[in-house]
């Protein structure tokens, strides 16, 4: 591995992210803190932390991006069915973020342990202070999937998903693109068949950079509507 820059704990600031590595694809730099203002410095310019229990912090920005556009949105044949089978199924934003990212970290146990205690705390804090946000799907009134992520200007960074029935975790990707009408772009990380049977696809560092420095102008504002209960059958209607 090429060596990377070790980044002073003092003040959240990164380098230029044309000095990630290619190998691994994106790896921009170890160490700082996993707090509020860290995150908040971080995804304004497309970097999140990213490393395994008992390693360091690990800050990437890979490149490609898969994202989702929401015009691109799509609804395959056999999600509408699923959606359709699923009764007694409705959607939330923000109602239960402590248990998403909780069933995000159980999903994720074992060989892939990156939601540590601390990343959990500091995404605990990242919402208490308006930075972090959840998608939920309940049905019957059980919590059965749900996604988390970082919301600024007109777009939201997604950070990782559960599912408890089949397709939820799409269900809560599609909703947040259909349900958040100022949505400019949904930031999905890797390179994903789950997502890009959505829509999703790849685009350049640079691109992507852009689009964050149009739609992004102060980075503790967000454009997003969390007051919202819906019927998971409306994601079938145009």
């Amino acid at each position: 591995m090429s060596q990377i820059l070790w980044l002073d704990e003092n003040e959240p600031r990164f380098p230029d992210t044309n000095q990630a590595l290619s190998d691994p694809n994106g790896l921009l730099a170890a160490g700082g803190k996993l707090e509020v203002n860290w995150l908040c410095q971080a995804y304004s310019r497309g970097i999140f932390p990213w490393f395994n229990e008992g390693d360091p912090i690990l800050w990437w920005t890979p490149d490609p991006r898969m994202v989702l556009y929401p015009d691109q949105l799509r609804l395959n044949t056999t999600l509408k069915k699923q959606i359709r089978r699923t009764p007694d199924t409705h959607i939330t934003f923000n109602r239960a973020f402590s248990s998403v990212i909780y069933h995000c970290a159980v999903r994720n146990n074992g060989d892939d342990t990156w939601i540590t205690d601390t990343m959990m705390q500091a995404y605990q804090d990242a919402h208490d202070q308006g930075l972090a946000h959840s998608v939920e799907i309940w049905q019957n009134d059980q919590l059965v999937g749900g996604l988390y992520g970082v919301a600024m200007g007109s777009v939201f960074f997604g950070e990782s998903m559960f599912s408890k029935i089949q397709s939820a975790s799409r269900f809560c990707l599609a909703a947040l693109v259909k349900f958040q009408p100022n949505i400019s772009l949904l930031d999905c990380q890797l390179e994903s068949a789950h997502v890009a049977a959505l829509g999703a696809k790849l685009i350049n560092r640079q691109e992507f950079e852009l689009h964050l420095k149009n739609n992004i102008t102060d980075p503790q504002v967000h454009l997003f509507n969390w007051d919202q209960h819906i019927e998971l059958g409306k994601l079938l209607h145009e």
